[in-house]
C-alpha cells in the first residue's frame, strides 16, 4: 500500500477500543456465571482470537458492536481442538493462566510470528502453582501443551522482568489456587487485570511502593458485569504524534483510557515541546495535538512500561532537533517482531542518525518531518511497526507499506482513518 504525504491534516481520530481491556473483559466474562455485556471493544483480529477461544471453552458469545457473553454454571471446560491464538501474545499468555483453573490437557498454538515469542516467563511461575507446560526449547515457544490439575497452589512471586501479561496470567491462575497468591513487580505495569477483577467482585488488595506494586488475590469466581471499553491509548499515540510532527496539522482523540501506566508517552511528548492539550475526565482523556517543533529528550522504559509506543516515539525523535535517548529497551526485541532493530532501521531510513549501546539507543533527529526521506517498510505480522512507518510517510515524504494487512490484528480501519483526516 502506498501512503501519500499529507499537505494538511485535520480532524478527530476515533481509535479502536482498548485492546488490553477487550481481551480481559472477554476472559472475565467467560469465567463468570450469568450474562455479561461488552461495548466499545476492539474488533481487531487479536481480540477475535480470544473471543473464539472463549467459545471453544464453553462460553456463549453473541452480538457485534456489543457482545453478550454467557458463562456456564459449571465453569469453562477443555476443548477437543487446538486453541489457536493467531498473532496475539496477550491471548496466549493470559490463556496459559486461565487454563490453570480448567482441569485437563490443552493445546495452544499461534502463527509463525507468535511461535517465536518466549512463553517461559509465564510457564516458570505457573509450574510453581502446579501447571505443567510443554513447549519448544528452553524458551517454551508454541505450540504448547498445558496440563493442569484444576486446583493450584498459591504462590508469592516477584516478576523478574516487568510484564503486565505475566502478572495477568498469574492472577487468572490465582482465581483457582488454594490460598492467597501475591504477585510483586518492581515497575508498575498496566493495572487492567487487577482493576477489572476487583470490579467483578474478586477480593484483591494492592500495595504500592515507590515504583513497584504488590497484588494479593483471594480465590473466587468473578461476577458478571457490563463492560464499557474506552479507546486505546497506544493507538491514539500514533495520531497525537502525527499532529505534532506534521507542519500543518491538528488532530483530536476522544474518550481514551487514561491509566497512568498507559499515558507515559504524553509526558514524553510534552517534555519534547509538543503542543498537546489534554483534558481528563475520570478514567478517560481527550487530547488535541498541533504542529510543534520538538527537541530531543531521554526516555526510560519505565515511562512506557509496555514499550508499545516506542516505535512511533522513534518517529517523533527522528523529526526532533537534537538527540533522544531510549534507555533499557530490551523488551522491544521480543514483541511481534524485533522492534528494537525495527525502530532503529526505521529512524535511519527517515534520515536520522542512530547509535546503539546494548539495550539502549540514541536518535539524532532531522529537525523536521519535512526532512524525512521517502521510505519503504512495515513488518509482516507487526502492526505497530507498520503503523509507525505509515505515520512517518504520511507526515513526511510518503511511504510504501509492504505488509499493510498486519494492521488487521489491532486497527482494521487504520488506513481509512488516515485518508479521512487528510485535506
Amino acid at each position: 500500500m502506498k501512503v501519500e504525504a499529507a499537505r494538511r491534516i485535520r480532524g478527530i481520530a476515533d481509535t479502536p477500543g482498548d485492546k488490553s481491556i477487550s481481551h480481559r473483559a472477554l476472559l472475565i466474562s467467560a469465567l463468570a456465571e450469568g450474562t455479561s455485556e461488552i461495548s466499545g471493544h476492539s474488533h481487531g483480529e487479536d481480540v477475535v482470537r480470544t473471543k473464539i477461544i472463549m467459545q471453544q471453552l464453553g462460553a456463549t458469545i453473541t452480538g457485534d458492536s456489543t457482545l453478550t457473553v454467557r458463562g456456564t454454571r459449571k465453569g469453562l471446560s477443555p476443548s477437543d481442538g487446538t486453541l489457536y491464538c493467531g498473532n496475539s501474545g496477550t491471548t496466549m499468555r493470559l490463556l496459559m493462566g486461565l487454563l490453570g483453573g480448567i482441569a485437563g490437557e490443552h493445546l495452544l498454538d499461534g502463527d509463525s510470528s507468535l511461535r517465536q515469542r518466549p512463553m517461559d516467563r509465564v510457564a516458570t511461575p505457573l509450574a510453581l502453582m502446579g501447571v505443567a507446560t510443554y513447549g519448544q526449547g528452553i524458551e517454551q515457544t508454541a505450540p504448547l501443551r498445558i496440563c493442569t490439575p484444576g486446583k493450584l497452589e498459591a504462590i508469592n512471586y516477584s516478576v523478574p522482568v516487568p510484564s503486565a501479561q505475566v502478572k495477568s496470567a498469574l492472577l487468572f491462575a490465582a482465581l483457582h489456587a488454594e490460598g492467597v497468591t501475591t504477585i510483586s513487580e518492581s515497575v508498575r505495569t498496566r493495572t487492567n487485570t487487577e482493576d477489572m477483577l476487583a470490579i467483578a467482585g474478586v477480593e484483591i488488595s494492592i500495595s504500592n511502593s515507590t515504583k513497584g506494586r504488590s497484588i494479593s488475590l483471594t480465590p473466587s469466581r468473578p461476577a458478571s458485569h457490563r463492560w464499557a471499553v474506552p479507546q486505546d491509548p497506544s493507538q491514539a499515540a500514533f495520531f497525537l504524534i502525527a499532529g505534532v510532527i506534521h507542519p500543518d496539522a491538528e488532530i483530536t482523540v476522544r474518550d481514551v483510557y487514561a491509566a497512568q501506566e498507559r499515558t507515559g508517552f504524553l509526558n514524553v511528548l510534552q517534555r519534547m515541546g509538543a503542543a498537546i492539550d489534554v483534558e481528563r475526565h475520570g478514567d478517560v482523556f481527550s487530547a488535541t495535538s498541533r504542529s510543534s517543533s520538538l527537541t530531543g529528550t531521554t526516555i526510560s522504559s519505565s515511562e512506557v512500561p509496555s514499550v508499545d509506543e516506542v516505535p512511533i516515539l522513534t518517529v517523533a525523535a527522528a523529526a526532533a532537533a537534537g538527540t533522544t535517548t531510549f534507555l533499557d529497551m530490551a523488551e522491544l526485541r521480543i514483541k511481534e517482531s524485533n522492534r528494537f532493530q525495527g525502530s532503529i532501521e526505521l529512524a535511519r531510513s527517515l534520515g536520522a542518525t542512530v547509535d546503539v549501546d546494548g539495550d539502549s539507543f540514541t536518535v539524532t533527529g532531522t529537525g523536521s518531518s519535512q526532512n524525512f526521506q521517502l521510505i519503504t517498510g512495515g513488518e509482516a505480522g507487526d502492526h505497530r511497526m507498520t503503523m509507525a512507518t505509515a505515520i512517518a510517510g504520511w507526515c513526511g515524504q510518503g511511504a510504501e507499506i509492504q505488509h499493510s494487512d498486519s494492521v488487521l490484528s489491532s486497527f482494521p480501519g487504520f488506513f481509512q482513518l488516515l485518508s479521512s483526516l487528510t485535506e
